[in-house]
C-alpha cells in the first residue's frame, strides 16, 4: 500500500539546517534558525557573496493544468535531487505557498511522494511568516492612505481614483468588492481585497534585489490619482520606509532541505494566472551564486509562469536561463484529448495523441525563446508502455527529447536519465536566450505579441476603458514596462473549457492595472479575478490537528 506523502516526509531523516547550509557553503552564523530544519540566510552573508552567477539556469515548466495533475514542483524537486546524485552542486529554488489554495482546491505547494521538501506542514503554513509581513505591509499602506482623507486630504487625492486594494492571503470572494468608511469612520468609498499572492506588493518582494531597492519600488508604487488628474504614489504618503521596515526579515530568502537532503531554498510565491509567478529574485540569485546548477520553477502552464519568468523575471533580473524542461503527464495529456477524469485509469493512446497538442505547442513556444528543451513525462501507475511511447514520438518530432521520470516514487534516483540530458543541454552551450519582445514595443503590441506567438489568438478585442488606460500609461511613460498577463490556467484562451490547443480565437482584454512598483501592467484577460473564491467541498474540511498534535490532510 502506498504511504500519504505527509507519512513518506515524517519517516525521512532530515538534517539539521546547518547541514543543510553547510553543504553550499553558508556558515552557521549567516542563519537565522526557525527551529531545527528552517532558516533564512542573511542579508549581510549575501552580500560578501561574489558579485557575478556561477551556477546554470533550468527552468521547469509544464503543460497547461488539469484535475489529473501535472506534478510540476515534483518534478523540479526530483530533478534537483537527480542532479545532485549524479554528482551537480545543485539548488532548488521554489514558491512558497499560499494558504488560500491549501485551503482551497489545490491542498499542500511542496512536492509529493520521495520528492518531497520539509517540513511540508509548516512550510505549508505559515512558514517563517514571510506572507504576513506582505499582507502587513500592503494594509499598512492601505491604512495610510485612508488616515490621510480622514485627516484632510493635504495632497487632494481624489477618491473615485484610488486603485490601491487591501490584501489577504486566503480565498475569500466576499471582499472582492466592498464599501469602506462606514460609520462616521472617514470618507465611504468603494474598495476591495487582492489576495495577497497576487498583490503588487508580493510582486515588488519577489523582484527586488536589496533592501534599498525593496524600499525604492515600494515609493512608486501608485495609489490613484488626484483631482488635478496626477498619480498619487507611496512615497507621497511616506509610508515606504515603515513598510520596509515590516519587510524586512521577510526579505531574507528562506533555506529548506528535501527529503535526500538537497538544499532548497523556498522564497516568495506570486500566483502565475494573475502576477508573474515566479520565487524571489533574492533567492535565484543568491543560488546561482552558490551553487553550479540552479532548478527553480514557474507557476502554473509555459503559457503563464514561464511566459512571466521569461519576459519579466529575467529581464528585470538580467537572468540568462540554460534549459527549459516541460512537464506532462498521460493523465493530463488525456484531458485534453477529451478524456473525463474518471475514465484517465483506462489506457487511450489515441487520447493522448490528440492531447499532445497542447504539450507540443507549449515545447514550441520554449522554444522561441532560443533555449533548448527536454520534457519529463511525471509517471503514475497507470501509464501504458504505448502512451508513453505516444508522448515521446510528438517530442522526437520537435526534436526534443522525452523522459519517464519516476521520481514521486523512487527520488532523484527516479530522475536521473532526465538530470544527466540537462546537463548535456547545458554544456552543449546552445541556448540563445532572448525575451519574446523588445522594451520599445509599445503595451499594446506587447499584450497583442504574447496573444498571438504564445496564445495562438487571432485578435485581441481591448474594451475601451481598458485601451483608454494603455494609452495614459504610455503616454506617462510606462511604456517600456512588460506586460503581465491575467487569465485562466486551465486553457491558452480566457475560456477555461477550452482544453488542448485552441487557435483562432479572439482574447478579451478587460481591464489593465499598473504595477509601477512591480515594474509591470497587469492586464486581466475575460472573468480571472483577483481574489479567488474557495470550491462547494474546500480542502480545510480535510484539514485537522490529530490526537499526537500533528496536522493531517494538507494533501
Amino acid at each position: 500500500m502506498t504511504k500519504p506523502d505527509i507519512t513518506i516526509a515524517r519517516e525521512a531523516k532530515l538534517l539539521p539546517i546547518e547541514q543543510i547550509g553547510a553543504k553550499i557553503g553558508i556558515p552557521a552564523s549567516a542563519l537565522y534558525n526557525y527551529g531545527p530544519h528552517k532558516a533564512k540566510v542573511t542579508l549581510d552573508f549575501i552580500k560578501t557573496l561574489p558579485a557575478k552567477s556561477k551556477g546554470k539556469l533550468i527552468l521547469v515548466t509544464a503543460v497547461s493544468p488539469t484535475p489529473a495533475g501535472e506534478g510540476k514542483t515534483t518534478t523540479t524537486i526530483g530533478l534537483g535531487d537527480a542532479l545532485n546524485r549524479i554528482g551537480k552542486n545543485t539548488i532548488i529554488c521554489l514558491r512558497e505557498p499560499s494558504l488560500g489554495p491549501c485551503f482551497g482546491m489545490k491542498g499542500g505547494a511542496t512536492g509529493g511522494g520521495k520528492a518531497q521538501v520539509a517540513p511540508m506542514d509548516e512550510i505549508n503554513l505559515h512558514f517563517t511568516g514571510d506572507f504576513h509581513a506582505i499582507t502587513s505591509a500592503n494594509n499598512l499602506l492601505s491604512a495610510l492612505l485612508d488616515n490621510h482623507i480622514y485627516w484632510g486630504n493635504t495632497l487632494g487625492i481624489d477618491v473615485s481614483k484610488i486603485t490601491w486594494r487591501r490584501a489577504m492571503d486566503m480565498n475569500d470572494r466576499a471582499l472582492r468588492q466592498m464599501v469602506v468608511g462606514l460609520g462616521n469612520n472617514g470618507m465611504t468609498r468603494e474598495d476591495g481585497f487582492d489576495i495577497t499572492v497576487a498583490s503588487e506588493i508580493m510582486a515588488i518582494f519577489c523582484l527586488a534585489t536589496s533592501l534599498e531597492d525593496l524600499e525604492q519600488r515600494l515609493n512608486r508604487i501608485i495609489v490613484g490619482r488626484d483631482t488635478k488628474k496626477e498619480n498619487v504614489t507611496c512615497l507621497s504618503l511616506q509610508a515606504a520606509s515603515a513598510m520596509t521596515a515590516l519587510l524586512r526579515d521577510a526579505f531574507q530568502p528562506n533555506l529548506v532541505q528535501t527529503l535526500e537532503q538537497s538544499p532548497t531554498l523556498i522564497h516568495g510565491g506570486p500566483f502565475a494566472n494573475i502576477a508573474h509567478g515566479c520565487n524571489s529574485l533574492m533567492a535565484t540569485q543568491t543560488g546561482l551564486r552558490l551553487a553550479d546548477y540552479v532548478v527553480t520553477e514557474a507557476g502554473f502552464g509555459a503559457d503563464l509562469g514561464a511566459e512571466k519568468f521569461l519576459n519579466i523575471k529575467c529581464r528585470q533580473g538580467d537572468l540568462t536561463p540554460d534549459a527549459v524542461v516541460v512537464v506532462a503527464t498521460v493523465r493530463a495529456l488525456k484531458m485534453h484529448g477529451g478524456v473525463a477524469k474518471k475514465d484517465l485509469g483506462d489506457e487511450n493512446v489515441a487520447a493522448v495523441k490528440k492531447g499532445a497538442a497542447n504539450l507540443q505547442r507549449h515545447i514550441e513556444n520554449m522554444q522561441k525563446f532560443g533555449l533548448p528543451v527536454s520534457v519529463a513525462i511525471n509517471h503514475f501507475t497507470t501509464d501504458s508502455v504505448d502512451e508513453v511511447q505516444a508522448i515521446q514520438d510528438v517530442c522526437a518530432a520537435l526534436g526534443v527529447r522525452g523522459f519517464l521520470c519516476r521520481h514521486w516514487a523512487d527520488g532523484g534516483a527516479g530522475a536521473e536519465d532526465l538530470a544527466r540530458h540537462v546537463v548535456e543541454m547545458v554544456e552543449s552551450g546552445t541556448a540563445r536566450f532572448q525575451p519574446l519582445y523588445p522594451d520599445a514595443l509599445s503595451l499594446v503590441d506587447k499584450i497583442k505579441c504574447v496573444a498571438r506567438e504564445i496564445y495562438r489568438a487571432s485578435s485581441v478585442d481591448f474594451l475601451p476603458a481598458a485601451l483608454k488606460k494603455l494609452e495614459n500609461y504610455q503616454a506617462e511613460g510606462f511604456g517600456a514596462l512588460p506586460v503581465c498577463m491575467a487569465k485562466t490556467q486551465y486553457s491558452f484562451s480566457a475560456d477555461p473549457t477550452l482544453m488542448g490547443a485552441p487557435e483562432g480565437f479572439v482574447l478579451p482584454v478587460r481591464d489593465v492595472r499598473l504595477s509601477a512598483g512591480a515594474g509591470f501592467v497587469v492586464v486581466l484577460c475575460g472573468e480571472i479575478v483577483t481574489m479567488p473564491g474557495l470550491p462547494r467541498e474546500p480542502a480545510a474540511h480535510k484539514i485537522c490537528v490529530d490526537k499526537d498534535g500533528l496536522i493531517q490532510g494538507l494533501f
